[in-house]
């Protein structure tokens, strides 16, 4: 996306159709709704049970479509690679919510997709997360591992 363009359109704001998201990225609707499934993407859903996507949601799928078109991972990878963002050091958590949190002693799906209970994530919308919202972009993960491995 033009960096201008960007800078006027609020990335995280879902106005985006599935169908409209399938045609710009070039996949069908039953694939964004496995994604979804996966645990991949998480777009808002309305009363009306219709899916919406923002950009980063945009961005988040040609990332993943990436990795499996270009580099060929599986999904099973895509997930892999999403459940090492160190979410508990992002989040700042605790050693003691460390314990039972099962992104942080679980590997292979991305801390999005657990129900968290007794720890500070618990009761908050997973897609408003800054964990979720900032590693959409691939770039943005490559620097993240980078980042925490030093």
């Amino acid at each position: 996306m033009d960096t201008e363009v960007e800078d006027l359109i609020d990335v995280d704001t879902p106005m985006i159709s599935i169908g409209t998201a399938a045609q710009l990225l070039g996949v069908s609707v039953h694939t964004l709704r496995m994604y979804e499934r996966e645990g991949l993407i998480i777009p808002v859903k309305k009363d009306s049970k219709h899916r919406l996507y923002s950009h980063g949601d945009i961005n988040r799928v040609k990332c993943i479509r990436n990795a499996i078109n270009k580099m060929k991972f599986s999904i099973e990878s895509i997930k892999s690679i999403y459940s090492m963002i160190p979410c508990w050091t992002i989040i700042n958590c605790s050693d003691e919510h460390r314990k039972t949190c099962k992104a942080y002693n679980i590997h292979g799906k991305p801390c999005w997709t657990y129900k968290h209970e007794d720890n500070p994530c618990a009761g908050k919308d997973c897609r408003e997360c800054i964990v979720y919202r900032h590693y959409s972009d691939c770039n943005r993960i490559k620097e993240g591992i980078k980042y925490y491995t030093r």
